[in-house]
Formats: structure tokens, C-alpha cells, sequence
């Protein structure tokens, strides 16, 4: 009988799922428009024009001009960059000090485990939003300052997903085997247990980077994100917020309001698609 692995029995049963696939397809053409923003539009992102403000859309202007004569299709592809960047760093942080806590607080469990847990209490005691919104008002909004701020704010559902992870395996008999031979903790945890506690981690992954871009729009919207003159899709809207443009120029808002959409939309897909595909309880035919 052929050997298959175990990453083409992943793949095998995530291409099963026809959204799962549709999403991957769609993140990979927005990830390509915006790392080749330069070579789709001759358009200067930041430049201002005010002789071109408010123009629709038209051969020159694919999607319009916004109110400082900016070209908007330059603005939606550089956009891209930015709320993606702040999506996948954001996560990167969360990652890093949820993997770290998570696995002491399972591994060794009693008073560590106890003061990260009650630590992580006090961070789901306050409203995601408010808590960043209060935080980006005191440091200012910068590009910088919101993917630190996401990715803070964020840890506490990754530590506590591999904390449960770490309390099951830590007692298999390869882990009690590994300690047995001699390895010292971090390379039980690290080497040994980690490994094989990092599937629901990817898929919390996943559907933390769609979270992310939705909280860089909405802090950006409000005017505490990305700031101006470098765009998101999030400060775009924040563009679009006067009554007169909502209502009659949507070039200006349909752009990044649609990207925010599909892709978050997309990335969900891809996220169940994972956690299907990652199941154990999943059987190959």
C-alpha cells in the first residue's frame, strides 16, 4: 500500500471543501494585487490632486477619485498592503505570547498556571474594542502602534487553546517518555508536545487574522488606526463617512468596503476549511 502523508491527507480532505478552496484562491489574488500595487496603477497612492477631487469613475480614475483628488483603485491596491500587514503581524504577536504562556500554564500547571490564567481573566474583562480604543487614544494612531495593540490584546484565546492542548498531551506516553529519557522541560514542551498541539492553533490562526483586519478598520475608521495620508481600507471609509458621500458617491466606500468583505469572508472559509481538514477524527477513503 502507497505511504501518503500526513500533510497530502491535510490537503486531500481541506480541497474536499469547495469554499475552503474558493477562499484560498481569493486570499492569493489579493495578497498578488497588493505585492504588485506598483505594476497595476501608475497612480501615486498619497498624491493629491484637488482640480481631480470627487471625480467617478472612468478610464483615467478606475474607481473614482476621493475627495482629495487621490485615485481610488491606487488607494483600495496599496490599502491592501497595510490592513493585510497588520492582520498577519497582529496575529504573529498573539501567537508569540500566547504559545509561550499558554504552554507554561499547561506544562507545569499550579501557580503558573494560575496567575497567566487570571491574567487572561482580566484581558476577557474588558470589551476587545473599548480596551483598543482607549489604548490607541493614549499612544496615538500609528501603523506600529495597532498591530502591537491587536496582537497584546489578543494572546489570551491562543494561550488558552494550547493550555488545553498542553493539559492533554503533557500526559501521552510519548511526552512521559521523552521527560523519562532525560530531556529537559523546554524541549519536552517545545520539541515534543508543541508539535503536535498545533492544529486547532492554526486554525485559531486563521480566523484571528480576519478578527484583525476587522479591528484595524474599525480603530482606523474612528480615526485611531493607520493614519493619514498612508492608506487602509479602513481610514478609506473613515474618507467616506459624510453624509453627501455616502449617498452619492459610493467609488468612494464600495472599494475597501467590498475588500474588507471578501476577504475577511475568505479567510473564514479557509479557516473551516482547516479546522475540517485538521479534525483527527476525520478518515481518509
Amino acid at each position: 500500500m502507497e505511504h501518503i502523508s500526513q500533510g497530502k491527507k491535510v490537503w486531500r480532505r481541506f480541497r474536499r471543501s469547495k469554499l475552503a478552496v474558493f477562499g484560498m484562491i481569493v486570499l492569493i489574488f489579493f495578497v498578488l494585487l497588493s505585492i504588485f500595487a506598483p505594476f497595476l496603477t501608475d497612480h501615486d497612492p498619497n498624491r493629491s490632486n484637488l482640480r481631480n477631487r470627487n471625480l467617478p469613475p472612468s478610464r483615467e480614475h478606475l474607481f473614482g477619485t476621493d475627495d482629495m483628488g487621490r485615485d481610488v483603485f491606487a488607494r483600495t491596491l496599496y490599502g491592501g498592503r497595510i490592513s493585510l500587514t497588520v492582520g498577519l503581524v497582529s496575529v504573529g504577536i498573539s501567537l508569540g505570547i500566547g504559545v509561550v504562556l499558554g504552554a507554561v500554564a499547561g506544562f507545569f500547571g499550579g501557580l503558573a498556571d494560575t496567575i497567566i490564567m487570571r491574567i487572561a481573566d482580566v484581558f476577557y474583562s474588558f470589551p476587545f474594542m473599548i480596551l483598543a480604543i482607549t489604548i490607541s487614544s493614549i499612544f496615538g494612531p500609528s501603523i506600529y502602534n495597532t498591530m502591537i495593540i491587536l496582537g497584546v490584546l489578543s494572546w489570551p484565546s491562543s494561550a488558552r487553546l494550547l493550555r488545553a492542548e498542553f493539559l492533554k498531551l503533557k500526559q501521552t506516553d510519548f511526552s512521559l517518555a521523552a521527560a523519562t529519557i532525560g530531556a529537559g522541560p523546554a524541549r519536552v514542551m517545545f520539541r515534543h508536545i508543541l508539535p503536535n498541539a498545533v492544529s486547532p492553533l492554526l486554525v485559531s490562526a486563521t480566523l484571528g487574522v480576519a478578527s484583525a483586519i476587522l479591528s484595524e478598520a474599525g480603530l482606523s475608521f474612528l480615526g485611531l488606526g493607520v493614519p493619514p495620508p498612508a492608506p487602509s481600507w479602513g481610514n478609506m471609509l473613515n474618507r467616506a463617512r459624510p453624509l453627501h458621500i455616502l449617498a452619492t458617491m459610493p467609488w468612494m466606500w464600495l472599494p475597501p468596503g467590498i475588500a474588507i468583505f471578501v476577504v475577511v469572508l475568505s479567510i473564514n472559509f479557509v479557516g473551516d476549511g482547516l479546522r475540517d481538514a485538521l479534525d483527527p477524527r476525520q478518515v481518509m477513503d
